[in-house]
């Protein structure tokens, strides 16, 4: 291809200048180019050697071709002269209108055409005689790295009009070549067995069908290399090397066969580690951070893991670009590593700006006031990242990222740009639900953690189910004060139907308003103080039970209550919604104060922890206790269902107060010692790819509610309730959808069971 463009060009040389030279050197007076229809006239006078005016002879025709081919817009190009006006006659090479391809499955289309893109042929390019091979070539290029070396690429041209071409890739994948055998040569501390446990590559076996892992591509095994490499220098092998690797592919390209020779050298320990250069802090607060310990097995992870802590203490101080660089000396006589920490602070950095994006929603003061980095300071790492944490903690963003670049011509200054990514806070739209306790949910109005991005919480709520009617109106502003003192109202009514869903046979109405305050103590605590007044009037029903026909004996069915909460906050959750590490407390104390109808105190305690086994495995632990004194009857707690124990009907765990003498189905009326447990592990959710959104746990969940002094409901952790099983939650934009299916055990034959339970449209 090449040698033939060289021949035309030659040709088209010698035929322009033989031309000129019919009527021999001459002045050009004017220029005239012809056959344009892309390309604009300046671009080509801007290329072309020869003025108006210029003296042209053969030379000049021979620089001016060479010097419009080198541009490579033109096909052909031809001088000739008409008295004494230069014609210059092109024919200009299409330009690429489209790219099309079909038949691609395994990789998809925005990767190919970014390897297209990458090798210069995108849309709007010009289309040269070599462009069509080269797509063909970058493509295979491609598929024979992900091991598809039976691939084949057909590239076809279809003129459009205006000189344009349309470029259509049809390709057929092929299957890729399996992975036969993985050869490791050279090792001896370490089996074959135990190296190739590490690398995702794998010769066939009997599950290869459905993991696909015996699929050969380059890039996982120069990942597998790379594991390789790091196992190694984290064991001690400091001189370890890989010597080379060897792909052998099969005759019919579909077998691949791996061979690994390795050399491991000899084992070292660490030595005397030092810090040496210029230490802007004490430098004892730095030896406190090396992980690297005399006498200990060398550990690449380490020397990475100990400088990294380093440069993040300095960073606090402001020295947020600081370098730390570990040089290590190797004593080959007592298979030693000595390493030498050389600091190199840097200028202390402060920040100019404080830059968001990303908050469509959210309002700007929103964020900034979450920000404990601010403009104008010396940057902090540690402020940097509890600010990052902070607006984690919100819920409102399913991602925050804090970039820090350098203000363009300084030396000392860093913008902070602060990139989230929302996501729903709540519903702002009627819906229907259902949950599994309470049948048919209708809600009108609106639940917005933050409403209309000001990030205060608003509900106006109207639900009707078939077992109760519930209407709340509440607000909170979590920055009451700029200090963070937050405020927060309640207006609430609840009417209990009396039908036979319902598990009592009684009905309570409820009405009442509360006025809450909160403190913030640090970062991760504060207390909060409510006031409140509730009336609660109770209707019987049909044979109620003897414990709550005594409570209106005593008290009548009209109850007013003056009530008072204090609670004690503790949260460092990483975040405010799925959170994966961290852990959260709740101590509540609620009180009845005069002149209340009824005197009780009720102390309860929520906690939750988050333990990271890995960045897909979480395991997390939680516990809900409770303790009342003279409780009234609806107030009491109840056990079972979701965000209880599942497996169990909602609110059916518990003492049961018969209405009759050996009634055969006593009724569930609570009681004042509640016990609530569960261990879960946070797994990653098939084929999802937004773990934020979504959900899944594997749980075993524990729990009884039981009656002080009131046998047989005595407090017996014996009679604990068990279950387990597998729970999926999402965050949907309509609101948040959970599923359990567990299987409960250690369960009394009345026990209301419920294998499967959802709710749709109410929080989990």
């Amino acid at each position: 291809m090449i040698s033939q463009r060289l021949l035309l060009t030659t040709a088209a040389l010698c035929l322009s200048a033989q031309a000129v030279a019919e009527t021999g050197s001459f002045t050009v007076k004017d220029i005239q180019i012809q056959g344009l229809m892309r390309v604009s006239p300046a671009s080509v006078y801007a290329q072309l050697p020869i003025n108006t005016g210029d003296v042209v002879d053969d030379a000049k025709i021979a620089l001016a071709i060479r010097q419009l081919f080198a541009t490579g817009s033109f096909e052909d190009i031809s001088l000739a002269r008409d008295g004494d006006v230069l014609i210059v006659n092109v024919i200009e090479r299409p330009s690429i209108a489209s790219i099309k391809l079909e038949g691609n499955k395994a990789i998809d289309t925005d990767t190919l055409m970014k390897a297209l893109k990458d090798a210069g042929l995108v849309e709007g390019e010009v289309l040269k005689r070599a462009s069509l091979d080269h797509i063909k070539g970058e493509l295979e290029r491609v598929y024979f790295g992900q091991g598809r070396y039976d691939a084949t690429i057909s590239v076809n041209n279809i003129a459009k009009p205006r000189n344009r071409v349309a470029v259509d890739v049809k390709i057929n994948e092929g299957e890729s070549a399996r992975i036969t055998t993985i050869n490791i040569l050279g090792n001896k501390a370490f089996s074959e067995k135990e190296l190739l446990k590490l690398m995702q590559s794998k010769a066939t076996h009997f599950t290869s069908f459905f993991k696909g892992d015996d699929k050969y591509a380059r890039e996982r095994l120069m990942g597998d290399l790379e594991a390789l490499r790091s196992f190694y220098l984290d064991s001690g092998y400091i001189n370890f090397a890989i010597n080379s690797h060897q792909v052998t592919l099969s005759q019919d390209k579909k077998s691949v066969f791996i061979d690994i020779s390795l050399n491991e050298g000899d084992k070292y320990q660490f030595g005397e580690p030092k810090i040496l250069g210029e230490v802007p802090i004490n430098e004892q607060e730095l030896q406190k951070l090396l992980l690297v310990k005399s006498g200990r097995d060398y550990s690449q992870q380490l020397v990475t893991a100990s400088s990294k802590l380093m440069k993040q203490r300095l960073g606090s101080d402001g020295y947020l670009f600081s370098e730390i660089n570990p040089i290590p000396e190797i004593d080959e006589q007592n298979k030693k590593v000595n390493l030498s920490f050389f600091v190199n602070p840097n200028k202390k950095t402060y920040v100019r700006r404080v830059n968001f994006q990303g908050n469509n929603k959210t309002d700007d003061h929103v964020l900034r006031r979450e920000m404990r980095q601010f403009e104008g300071t010396l940057a902090s790492t540690d402020k940097i990242d509890l600010s990052k944490l902070r607006l984690q903690r919100l819920g409102f963003f399913k991602d925050v990222t804090i970039e820090t670049p350098k203000v363009p011509n300084t030396t000392d200054q860093v913008d902070l740009n602060v990139k989230v990514q929302e996501q729903p806070s709540g519903t702002l739209t009627a819906s229907v639900g259902y949950s599994g306790g309470s049948g048919m949910i209708f809600s009108l109005g609106v639940s917005q953690n933050n409403f209309l991005g000001t990030g205060n919480k608003v509900g106006i709520n109207l639900n009707r189910s078939e077992t109760s009617d519930n209407y709340n109106i509440s607000f909170s502003d979590p920055y009451f004060t700029v200090d963070g003192i937050s405020r927060g109202y309640n207006i609430y009514y609840r009417n209990t139907k009396l039908d036979e869903r319902n598990i009592s046979r009684y009905a309570t109405d409820s009405q009442g308003a509360s006025l809450s305050f909160g403190y913030p103590i640090d970062e991760t605590k504060n207390i909060n103080f409510s006031l409140g007044i509730d009336q609660t009037d109770i209707t019987l029903g049909t044979l109620p039970s003897q414990l709550v026909q005594n409570f209106v004996t005593e008290h009548g069915n009209s109850i007013t209550s003056y009530m008072g909460v204090v609670s004690w906050n503790y949260n460092s959750l990483n975040r405010g919604v799925f959170a994966t590490k961290g852990a959260s407390q709740r101590l509540a104390l609620e009180f009845a104060v005069p002149p209340s109808d009824v005197n009780y105190t009720k102390l309860s305690y929520a906690a939750q922890i988050y333990f990271p086994i890995n960045d897909d495995f979480t395991v997390r632990l939680r516990t809900d206790l409770g303790y009342g004194d003279s409780l009234p009857f609806y107030k009491n707690y109840f056990a079972g269902g979701y965000g209880s124990v599942r497996g169990y009907r909602d609110n059916t765990l518990g003492p049961r107060s018969p209405v009759i003498a050996n009634d055969p189905d006593p009724e569930v009326v609570g009681g004042n010692v509640l016990v609530e447990n569960s261990v879960e592990l946070i797994v990653p959710t098939p084929f999802a790819k937004n773990y934020s959104q979504l959900r899944t746990v594997f749980f075993v969940d524990s729990g009884m509610v039981y009656y002080r002094n009131n046998p047989p409901y005595n407090f017996d952790l014996s009679n604990l309730r068990y279950s387990a099983g597998i729970s999926i939650a999402w965050l949907t934009a309509i609101g948040p959808l959970s599923f359990s299916l567990s299987r409960p055990f250690n369960y009394d034959e009345a026990d209301d069971r419920q294998n499967f339970q959802f709710t749709i449209g109410q929080p989990f």
